[in-house]
């Protein structure tokens, strides 16, 4: 169980989510740089946190005629 500061249940109670769900859902969507802006936290304290909650973050580069499956492991 990670121990988590005032701002961590802070952003947690806007969002009504725990973290461990919304920041790998936010990355998708927005990017890190959008992120922190929203989040109203720098890249750096997102990066720890992402790190802190176990979030494996991937950058792939496609082609225009390639595709992606993305598989969940249990």
């Amino acid at each position: 169980m990670t121990r988590k500061t005032k701002l961590m249940k802070s952003i947690e109670d806007r969002y009504h989510r725990p973290l461990e769900k919304l920041l790998p859902e936010m990355y998708n969507e927005k990017g890190l740089p959008s992120m922190a802006e929203e989040l109203a936290v720098s890249r750096s304290t997102l990066w720890y946190w992402l790190l802190k909650f176990g979030v494996s973050v991937r950058r792939i580069a496609l082609s225009s005629d390639e595709t992606l499956e993305v598989k969940k492991n249990k």
